[in-house]
């Protein structure tokens, strides 16, 4: 319950908080000051072209090098992009950017936009000269960028981010109780050492869905539509299940408080990298439910997630009686 209160009220300022974070996200997203960038070398022209489609960024030609590294030095210009071409054809950019502030990061998504839109006029210019024509590329689409954050980078954060503080509560409630002694006290009552396993993997793994059914009902409050709810919450509560009985399973087996807590939190960091990995990774089944577009793989990552929740659960259940014999 305590829990879902603190969820509310970090509700309250959610507006604030979303800015805040899609301007890390994306800092070019919350608006600001354009982006100077000095430009010299061979390819001046191209690049002033490139940045009259970009609308965050102004170009400002030199005639040399050293001017621009002036300019930049004295403040006129936020950064510098100086091109050559070589003689194989290629061309070379160097840029030189500010270091150690809010400031460079914008700065440095920017000269990446920047850069991209010059890269596609070049390619637009060379492909005259091509034997093959190269496959078309697919139309640009026009976006928000709270859409892609909303979808890859906060649902699926709001939801995991219950998932693993119930199974670190759950491996720390239980290597506790181990540690100080109070599980061989409620083992002296006819509870068994495995409902008091099941209990705790219960408490740990029951309010996940609830927390998360909470922080979407949030959401759509707020005019994000979530779709496909029933599975988003089955593949939470299967996870939820799966992170706490493998934590309560480290704790009944290792039976010391610090040694089963670094195990569980390092073993899950590099478990969860490893997912990542995967075409249909946790925060990529996440995001596609979310908006609508579950394929093959992400039923199938789902059915997975509730395989590995029933082997955990069975895992922590044999490891329990072991110990209790």
């Amino acid at each position: 319950m305590l829990a879902l209160l603190i969820q509310l009220f970090v509700a309250a300022f959610a507006s604030f908080l979303v800015v805040g974070l899609v301007s890390m996200y994306d800092p070019g997203s919350v608006g600001g000051n354009d982006v100077d960038v000095g430009v010299a070398g061979d390819e001046t022209e191209l690049l002033r072209t490139a940045a009259q489609d970009d609308d965050g960024v102004s170009a400002e030609p030199f005639d040399t090098r050293e001017a621009a590294m002036e300019a930049f030095e004295r403040g006129d210009v936020d950064t510098v992009v100086l091109t050559e071409r070589l003689d194989d054809g290629r061309i070379q950019a160097n840029v030189t950017a500010p270091d150690g502030s809010f400031r460079t990061t914008m700065v440095v998504v920017e000269l990446r936009d920047l850069l991209q839109e010059y890269e596609t006029t070049l390619r637009d210019q060379r492909s005259t000269h091509l034997e093959r024509t190269p496959v078309p590329l697919p139309d640009t689409v026009d976006s928000t960028p709270y859409f892609g954050f909303t979808y890859t980078v906060l649902l699926p954060l709001l939801l995991f981010l219950p998932v693993f503080i119930g199974g670190s509560v759950a491996v720390d409630s239980l290597a506790e109780e181990i540690e100080r002694g109070t599980l061989e006290l409620l083992r002296v009552s006819p509870t068994s050492l495995s409902a008091i396993v099941d209990g705790k993997l219960l408490a740990a793994a029951l309010p996940v869905p609830a927390q998360a059914a909470l922080w979407i009902a949030l959401l759509r409050f707020n005019g994000t539509e979530v779709a496909n709810v029933p599975e988003l919450l089955a593949f939470v509560t299967a996870l939820a299940t799966a992170v706490a009985a493998v934590g309560l399973g480290v704790a009944v087996v290792l039976r010391d408080r610090r040694l089963a807590q670094f195990l569980y939190s390092s073993g899950l960091l590099v478990l969860f990298g490893a997912t990542l990995l995967l075409p249909e990774n946790p925060p990529n089944v996440v995001a596609r439910f979310a908006v609508g577009t579950p394929g093959p793989g992400t039923y199938a990552s789902l059915a997975g997630a509730v395989v590995l929740a029933a082997v955990a659960v069975a895992g922590l259940r044999a490891a329990t009686r072991r110990v209790d014999v």
